[in-house]
């Protein structure tokens, strides 16, 4: 049977069509990057994270032939820059770092996404060494004094942290909370802001990634306990939380994703040009700076690990009760 002419128009219309997208997509993976590419870093300029990133965007600009101008959105810990990642364009030009987090946050309504079906994921790349310390001249020389003196007067003791809801807080709620202790928890804006706050004797405590690395170092701050499965190499004489007994891991990997809808070739060369800058030694010197253990993982088995993060995050919400903590 012969189809009607209409009909044999439509079908040849789309196909048509199905193959000039075809010719653009592949024009498009030809001719990507033309232009500079826009990385969005959820964070305040001069943090942890916003000095891994720029390392590994000046990298990845060389290998991809084009500049990578890092534009830093904080706020809503690194919420706002989460969501403007997800509401941009998905033509490759628009990039940027993904906080884990986002799990947490997009389950308790701050952020309007899923990172389930939201995101592309191009690379985890390194994780972050978190701990808890306090100012040379406290009287807390130990993680014990600071247990005990917080029992003595629950909510007395107070501590920075990089935003609500943020991994620096979850973790220092999750030690309290198997510490079986209460404290003042303060926010910032970000690490920069809350180890500014601590250093100028306005909070007892600082919890955060290692921005508080250099002063330990040079005499300024006491590092009480880290967060991680192992101890730090650069500070092998301070204790995990579990080797004092408390069963709290917190390690927060970086990672780099763009929106939903990438084109699969930009979004290959976007994986090979970041799977090659976290291997580079200019990256590793930084990562090993910052106290930034190497976690990588391709973009499909970041993705999974994503999902994965997003279950157990479920189930922690309700177990430390963070929607109460949120309001």
């Amino acid at each position: 049977m012969i189809p009607p002419r209409s009909s044999r128009r439509s079908f040849v219309l789309g196909a048509l069509g199905a193959a000039t997208l075809g010719t653009s997509t592949r024009l498009l993976a030809q001719t990507w990057p033309e232009r500079p590419i826009t990385f969005i870093c959820p964070w305040p300029a001069g943090g942890t994270a916003d000095q891994s990133m720029r390392a590994l965007c000046t990298v990845a600009s060389r290998i991809l032939g084009q500049a990578i101008a890092v534009e830093n959105r904080a706020g809503a810990s690194g919420m706002i820059g989460s969501k403007a990642l997800a509401s941009a364009k998905p033509d490759g030009y628009t990039i940027g770092q993904i906080p884990i987090s986002v799990t947490r946050f997009s389950q308790l309504g701050t952020l309007q996404a899923d990172p389930r079906k939201d995101y592309t994921y191009i690379a985890r790349t390194s994780g972050q060494t978190f701990g808890i310390a306090v100012p040379a001249n406290s009287r807390f020389k130990t993680l014990q004094d600071f247990v005990a003196a917080a029992k003595a007067k629950p909510g007395s003791i107070t501590y920075a942290h990089a935003g609500v809801g943020g991994a620096t807080h979850v973790g220092m709620e999750e030690f309290a909370a198997a510490a079986g202790i209460q404290l003042s928890h303060i926010p910032y804006k970000g690490g920069a802001e809350a180890l500014q706050g601590v250093l100028g004797g306005h909070v007892d405590a600082l919890a955060d990634s290692s921005s508080w690395a250099p002063h330990v170092e040079a005499g300024k701050l006491r590092l009480l306990a880290t967060w991680g499965e192992q101890r730090t190499p650069r500070f092998k004489d301070v204790p995990t939380l579990k080797d004092l007994g408390y069963n709290v891991v917190v390690d927060a990997p970086n990672g780099i994703g763009a929106p939903k809808g990438l084109p699969p070739a930009v979004e290959a060369k976007l994986r090979d040009a970041f799977r090659q800058a976290v291997a580079s030694p200019e990256f590793k010197s930084v990562a090993d700076r910052l106290d930034a253990p190497l976690l990588y993982l391709d973009g499909p088995d970041y993705a999974k690990y994503v999902n994965t993060v997003y279950q157990k995050e479920t189930v922690l919400i309700d177990k430390l009760k963070l929607r109460e903590l949120m309001r």
